[in-house]
């Protein structure tokens, strides 16, 4: 089915290069292992560590809030801002939760809703846009029913085997995200494909349609080419929101959505973020706003957003 061939150990990951990362992921893994309450003070100190030395990404983060809210005030985007710069530290600690916890322990912390928009014996996309607790979110959904994770390969060879088999804790494999002939075959096999269409990931099969406030927004194709090759298949978004008061998480699954009713790349691309902004706006400081949503332009001499 996939072309996709995953990383496995070598024993060149034990050279004296990559000292320095396996330390580091060692702590990691220990801070994960501290009681919930801690691991949240931890994860807060992150972000506000990020706050002062992560300039540039919050100034992007800054600058998609204010383009895609225009309606909010500046008191409210910097409210929004402050809340997102600690779901950022959070994210670091909800990473390791994913792929070190035990499934008892997420399952003490984590519940999940809407399972039963999820049929058995369907083929599902599954459209989990980029929250800062995607990787945790898509472990706690793995538990209820195992899927197929697509991604990017990390350019550090110890990270991306350490990434995936951290996601393999809870996804049956990966595929890389340029596979789309093995992500047709997996949903029209019947399985669960996770996918994230809500980045801008460039020029190349994209087309410029709203986002938000942002009316030509660069978005991937891919979505479409998906639904039409896979017509059995059910889309089904989810999120996963993070609870105040060191209460854990809920991963909320969203009924399915009919596509039936675009027939070109551009209408399902618009529908396609439709869906991408009612999932973001159930928590909207813990996406991941410091992505450059909006660095492509419809014409390449077109100002850029960020300057």
């Amino acid at each position: 089915m996939a072309k996709t061939k995953l990383p496995t150990f070598q024993l060149s990951f034990l050279h004296p290069k990559y000292w320095g990362l396996w330390i580091g992921v060692g702590l990691w893994r220990a801070i994960v292992a501290l009681p919930y309450p801690f691991i949240v003070k931890i994860g807060t100190g992150l972000g506000w560590l990020f706050s002062k030395i992560g300039k540039k990404r919050l100034n992007i983060a800054r600058r998609n809030l204010m383009l895609c809210f225009p309606e909010k005030t500046a008191t409210e985007i910097d409210i929004m801002l402050k809340e997102n710069q600690r779901a950022i530290g959070m994210a670091v600690m909800e990473t390791g939760m994913a792929w070190f916890w035990s499934d008892k322990r997420i399952q003490k912390w984590c519940k999940v809703q809407g399972v039963e928009h999820m049929l058995p014996a369907k083929g599902i996309l599954l459209v989990g846009v980029h929250f800062l607790t995607l990787e945790l979110g898509a472990r706690i959904l793995g538990m209820q029913r195992a899927g197929i994770g697509v991604y990017r390969p990390n350019d550090n060879p110890v990270f991306d085997w350490l990434q995936t088999r951290g996601r393999l804790r809870s996804n049956k494999t990966m595929l890389d995200r340029k596979d789309i002939r093995g992500m047709i075959d997996a949903l029209n096999n019947g399985e669960i494909i996770w996918y994230a269409p809500d980045h801008d990931y460039g020029r190349r099969r994209t087309v410029f349609v709203p986002f938000f406030a942002v009316p030509d927004a660069s978005t991937t194709t891919g979505s479409h080419l998906l639904i039409k090759s896979a017509p059995n298949a059910l889309v089904v978004p989810f999120s996963p929101i993070r609870q105040p008061h060191n209460a854990g998480y809920i991963v909320d699954i969203s009924p399915a959505v009919d596509f039936s009713d675009t027939q070109t790349e551009r209408d399902t691309a618009i529908k396609m973020n439709k869906v991408v902004e009612h999932e973001i706006c159930k928590a909207p400081t813990q996406y991941m706003w410091m992505h450059r949503r909006f660095k492509t332009r419809p014409n390449e001499n077109d100002p850029s957003l960020y300057d």
